[in-house]
């Protein structure tokens, strides 16, 4: 039966551009190992934390989502987290039918706010 996931992780703010690719790209590649469907593979943008983990105050955002029948998808994708010293911090949720359609819906751009004109 498949199933849908989301996964956000924080790159190390210390990292060039093309060490973040290098890094994603990896990450990408053990989803598409593990014959998961990579529904969006979005980059969140450099952000502050809201508490310092090891020793950081900012990181760099970056979003999966994915579908995969490979029950063991998530926990191949996340043993790989822990063993990247670029990552600070991993989540994993699994996606209802209503999370699927506001992400589909959010991806199209309807929830973008607009600049108020005075």
């Amino acid at each position: 039966m498949k199933k849908d996931f989301e996964t956000v992780f924080i790159m190390n703010p210390v990292l060039s551009e093309d060490q973040q690719k290098k890094t994603v790209n990896k990450y990408k590649k053990v989803l598409e190992n593990n014959k998961a469907k990579i529904i969006c593979n979005e980059n969140l943008g450099f952000k502050n934390l809201t508490y310092p983990i090891k020793n950081k105050k900012t990181g760099f955002y970056h979003l999966f989502q994915y579908s995969s029948e490979n029950k063991d998808v998530v926990k191949n994708f996340e043993t790989e987290f822990k063993r990247d010293d670029s990552v600070l911090r991993y989540l994993t949720v699994s996606l209802c039918k209503d999370a699927l359609i506001y992400n589909e819906r959010r991806s199209k751009g309807e929830f973008n706010k607009k600049k108020n004109e005075k």
